[in-house]
């Protein structure tokens, strides 16, 4: 059973670009990989957090669309969970210095008071398209050590937009059943998210994407993936506040191409899997 969950949706519509939102491109996008899955992988059940431009499960706000995500995905006994998403990044400010003015005003008080004269500086502002593009794929960081963090990039550029406006709050780490939950997680799903994060990635770079890599986040901005019991990634397709790939997410190649590299790594991913499986009933 596979959950794709395409980010956002109705009253919230995730990044915008200069004509598009992420609700959209990422809708189109989770249908059209749906359906080649399911061409390839007759057997394959497919659940939808949503399939239509409305919040998943007609939910009011967008914390009750996150929880409603996860149940979803648990209650169906989902054995891999997906999200598809847009990225944004904030326009680059400038500061520019034009010219010093001669600006005379009062210091001191009383006898001591006199008139002076200082030169203040004034500046130009304005703004620029970030520059920031490319595919990232999420995965849940339950713990940060040394393998866990060697085995993902870390790059100082963050902006993943995913849900980093909700307000609920990640599990307390020191609740012992919350402890529990993340020793299964890191058990059993960790590498799984891993592998398969990697894979996409791996997917999109022999394409031609630029890849900004697989990344962990335990933080704002991924309760849906640390909410799922299982194996999740959130893939982030492009950035809309980027011209270029604005243009690639909404064009009918570039979301074939990109379907395509999805389905790519499901494919080897499934396979993994089953071959494992098999070794182990060998007894390898």
């Amino acid at each position: 059973t596979l959950i794709i969950d395409p980010g956002h949706g109705g009253i919230d519509p995730g990044a915008r670009g200069s004509y598009s939102t992420e609700a959209e491109v990422s809708l189109a996008v989770s249908l059209k990989f749906g359906k080649a899955l399911q061409k390839e992988f007759p057997d394959l059940k497919i659940v939808y957090t949503r399939t239509t431009d409305v919040m998943p499960g007609n939910k009011r706000t967008k914390d009750e669309g996150l929880r409603y995500r996860a149940d979803l995905a648990n209650e169906s006994g989902g054995d891999l969970f997906i999200a598809i998403h847009c990225n944004s990044a904030p326009p680059v400010k400038h500061r520019s210095l034009v010219r010093y003015k001669n600006v005379t005003g009062y210091v001191g008080k009383g006898k001591k008071r006199r008139k002076v004269t200082r030169k203040v500086p004034e500046y130009r502002y304005w703004t620029t398209p970030n520059p920031a593009h490319g595919t990232e794929t999420y995965i849940w960081a339950v713990g940060k050590n040394d393998a866990k963090v060697n085995a993902v990039s870390n790059l100082s550029e963050d902006y993943g937009e995913m849900d980093s406006t909700s307000t609920l709050k990640l599990p307390d780490p020191n609740d012992p059943a919350e402890k529990a939950r993340m020793l299964i997680y890191a058990q059993n799903f960790f590498r799984k998210s891993l592998h398969l994060a990697d894979l996409v990635e791996k997917e999109f770079t022999a394409s031609g994407r630029f890849s900004r890599g697989v990344k962990q986040r335990n933080h704002t901005g991924i309760w849906v993936l640390q909410a799922t019991g299982m194996p999740s990634v959130l893939v982030e397709l492009g950035f809309l506040s980027h011209a270029g790939d604005e243009k690639y997410l909404n064009s009918e190649e570039g979301q074939a191409e990109m379907v395509e590299d999805l389905v790519n790594a499901f494919r080897a991913y499934k396979e993994r899997l089953e071959s494992r499986a098999i070794d182990t009933q060998k007894g390898f």
